[in-house]
């Protein structure tokens, strides 16, 4: 009997904690490790790595069709594993002005260093529309951007 309660208690915990994960996820990738935003701001300082922070609406079209390109990506699956990766919908969105460099606008993606954790202002969507710096359509993009701040952002830890 004894063993059987361990067993289900084991079960439930695991359940519990994949049930949790897919509710970060909202439909980004169920394989990239997600955090909410301030345990992700904790992980980048201590870990010193930047984060990665997507913003992003669930009743947004953009968005909605940027989700599956996002999650499809194999290559963002794996780049993700160097940085912090955040995402936050609705009303998880932050109020700091900080978040919102040029506009509202959604989806935005955002890199933010690790030791203060301000917005890299100087890695954004270098293909899309310069009125609206830190919008991603597709996955390209975004692995463009990816690359950029994985290099930038060690030298900058470096220094």
């Amino acid at each position: 009997m004894k063993n059987i309660l361990h067993l289900l208690l084991v079960v439930l915990g695991v359940v519990l904690v994949q049930c949790a994960a897919s509710d970060l996820e909202r439909g980004l990738g169920n394989e990239i490790d997600w955090l909410p935003l301030d345990e992700g701001l904790q992980v980048a300082k201590s870990e010193n790595k930047v984060l990665m922070l997507i913003i992003h609406k669930s009743w947004c079209g953009a968005c909605k069709a940027f989700k599956p390109r996002f999650a499809a990506s194999n290559e963002i699956k794996q780049l993700s594993k160097n940085f912090v990766m955040v995402n936050v919908q609705d009303d998880d969105e932050p109020d700091d002005p900080r978040y919102s460099p040029d506009g509202k606008y959604i989806p935005r993606i955002l890199f933010l260093e690790p030791s203060k954790a301000s917005v890299m202002l100087d890695i954004f969507n270098k293909n899309g529309n310069p009125n609206y710096k830190y919008y991603y359509s597709d996955a390209e993009s975004v692995i463009l951007s990816m690359k950029v701040a994985s290099i930038v952002g060690t030298e900058r830890n470096e220094l």
